[in-house]
């Protein structure tokens, strides 16, 4: 009996090909040491939350394992891999550095998410750790109150308007009250200035909420203008890790990206 031969879109693909995509979730570096542990304590909350899938730390710069080096692993052991940047707006290194290091390793299939971005489970770990710095303001208080949100910042000004909305959401969190974003470099207003004009609209309990992932020089800077209570970074809050496991879900449902000239819809 003949058997016709299966459609070339039926064949069996390779073992290799059949793996699930790696999560790279891609720090920064920062030469602060707190930084790396910071991180590998965040993508130990995402394994607890997907038993099996393959969850890899690289950086951008300063820290090890770099991330070209990464990639090139992966490449050779003929696994696809899903770039999470543990970044929070679409700044240059999400949209030009990630992209380029996988177009710089042949034969690597990737896809490169979205930053963490304005989403309620951000907004859940920032709100969570300014209430264990000390935020409790009452109704009488919220005449009184501001945030100020520290962020990295960035000259791309995709990257402004996309903290402007993590600060739209955190006020509405808070119930109404104004929270103001500021930047450690590269855009205005910094951190004091974001707080002189909350006092100049007499907010004078000023708290600083750190849009950071983890300790670095920039956090450590904001924290130190805060004039009343001065917010954690992020780390490994349950909440962010569920964010990063959301940003790599969404990035493999969209069209598959090869050498990373498209970055996957937010």
């Amino acid at each position: 009996m003949h058997h016709r031969p299966a459609p070339a879109h039926q064949h069996t693909a390779p073992a290799a090909a059949r793996r699930p995509a790696t999560l790279v979730a891609v720090g920064h570096g920062s030469r602060d040491p707190r930084a790396r542990a910071t991180l590998l304590r965040l993508l130990d909350r995402v394994r607890e939350l997907r038993p099996g899938l393959d969850v890899r730390l690289a950086h951008i710069e300063l820290n090890a394992p770099l991330l070209d080096e990464t990639l090139a692993g992966l490449a050779a052991e003929g696994r696809e891999a899903v770039l999470v940047p543990l970044l929070f707006a679409p700044g240059y290194h999400v949209t030009h550095d990630l992209p380029a290091a996988v177009a710089a390793v042949p034969g690597l299939r990737a896809r490169v998410a979205a930053p963490l971005g304005a989403h309620p489970l951000l907004v859940e770990a920032l709100a969570d750790r300014l209430a264990e710095a000390g935020w409790t303001p009452g109704e009488d208080d919220r005449r009184t109150t501001g945030v100020v949100l520290a962020a990295a910042g960035s000259r791309d000004p995709r990257s402004g308007a996309e903290t402007r909305r993590i600060a739209a959401l955190l006020g509405e969190r808070l119930g109404g009250v104004p929270v103001v974003p500021a930047y450690a470099s590269a855009a205005a207003p910094t951190v004091p200035e974001a707080v002189a004009a909350l006092a100049a609209r007499g907010r004078h309990r000023i708290a600083v909420a750190s849009c950071f992932t983890a300790p670095g020089l920039f956090a450590t800077r904001a924290a130190a203008h805060a004039p009343w209570i001065a917010a954690a970074p992020l780390g490994a809050h349950p909440a962010l890790a569920r964010l990063v496991l959301h940003r790599h879900d969404r990035a493999l449902a969209a069209p598959t990206v090869v050498h990373g000239r498209e970055l996957a819809a937010v």
